[in-house]
């Protein structure tokens, strides 16, 4: 198993350089490639970030990603869970953090607009709490 680093992932979904989308198409069209969830991580942020794609197309990247035959996604069920979670308005960070913390009671934070508000309205598990003295 070959495990990928982001650039490959970018290269591959953008196509904004002719060769080196050619070498990521035959890199994952070989399959048993492995794909670490920090690279998931770094793919969103640099399509949604740099490259500025819309959201909805970041989503359908990385759905498009964790579904490839041969590709091994590390933590594929967290991943997907982030991914609904995401679909749903919550940052992928966020959601990957949430996903990862589903034995977990609760969560807490201090990011009282956005994560803890959000996360309440969709009424996630474990539940997002705003971290109290």
């Amino acid at each position: 198993m070959r495990a990928v680093d982001t650039n490959v992932l970018v290269r591959y979904y953008l196509r904004d350089d002719a060769a080196q989308a050619r070498i990521a198409d035959r890199i994952l069209s070989g399959g048993n490639v492995f794909v670490p969830k920090t690279v998931m991580l770094e793919l969103e942020w640099v399509l949604r970030s740099v490259a500025e794609q819309p959201a909805d197309k970041v989503m359908d990247c990385l759905g498009h990603l964790i579904a490839l035959p041969g590709i091994t996604i590390e933590d594929h069920d967290e991943i997907e869970a982030a991914l609904g979670h995401c679909r749903q308005g919550i940052d992928f960070a966020d959601a990957l953090h949430l996903a990862a913390s589903h034995a977990c009671s609760e969560l807490l934070t201090l990011d009282d607009r956005g994560y803890a508000r959000r996360a309440a309205k969709l009424g996630v598990n474990p539940p997002v709490k705003l971290a109290t003295g």
